[in-house]
């Protein structure tokens, strides 16, 4: 992996969830056969080895009841820099001689045929 801040939010993810299962109470080996892996994948998920697979990762969280996080971790509704870059794309002006009418064909393609 060549970018260093990469690697240390692998390594960082390792450990939290090495503490969220310590925090569990949940032995290593009873933890890994949970999620279907053997205790050495789960040593490298934990040590926060990148070559680990992303499917290990997310029956980790399910395991650790964390799965929603993985669900919401590029939200596109939180994403601030594809919101940014959607607004930067709105028009400048709106011609009104250019905008559609209510009155024209192409306004009319709505699937209950109503006019917005």
């Amino acid at each position: 992996m060549e970018s260093l801040n990469a690697r240390n939010a692998i390594i960082r993810l390792g450990g939290d969830i090495r503490t969220a299962r310590k925090k569990r109470r949940i032995p290593m080996a009873e933890f890994a056969e949970r999620i279907g892996v053997g205790e050495g994948t789960l040593a490298r998920l934990e040590k926060g080895d990148p070559g680990v697979r992303i499917g290990t990762l997310a029956l980790a969280l399910l395991a650790l009841g964390e799965l929603d996080r993985l669900e919401e971790l590029l939200d596109p509704g939180d994403d601030r820099t594809g919101l940014l870059l959607d607004r930067n794309r709105l028009p400048k002006r709106i011609d009104r001689k250019r905008a559609k009418t209510p009155t024209s064909p192409d306004a009319l393609d709505d699937d209950d045929g109503m006019v917005f």
